[in-house]
């Protein structure tokens, strides 16, 4: 069903009319629109546009205010933290699987 149709347990019902008897992947083709109303169904192919480009913005974009920034933590301006201690058995474990003697930075 598209999305002019009925929704929820209505669409199991029409879809179990329309393809019994049938083949239901003959029955049922892709981007198929059903627009149903109490006094008439009409059935058609939804035409899409694969490359959809969006419209050209009627406004310029604003320059962002720098006083509204959210500055780092302390933990970030502080600088840089200190891995050497969990790292070092990754690099142990390396070392000795492989038969390596690689050193951190």
């Amino acid at each position: 069903m598209g999305p002019h149709g009925w929704a929820g347990r209505q669409d199991v019902w029409v879809n179990k009319r329309v393809v019994r008897g049938r083949d239901p992947a003959k029955s049922v083709a892709g981007k198929m629109v059903w627009n149903i109303t109490k006094d008439d169904i009409r059935v058609r192919m939804a035409v899409v546009d694969e490359d959809v480009w969006p419209p050209q913005p009627s406004e310029q974009p604003q320059v962002p205010d720098p006083t509204l920034q959210v500055g780092f933590s302390d933990f970030i301006v502080d600088g840089k933290y200190d891995m050497k201690e969990v790292i070092q058995p990754i690099y142990d474990d390396i070392n000795k699987r492989y038969g390596l003697d690689e050193k951190q930075e």
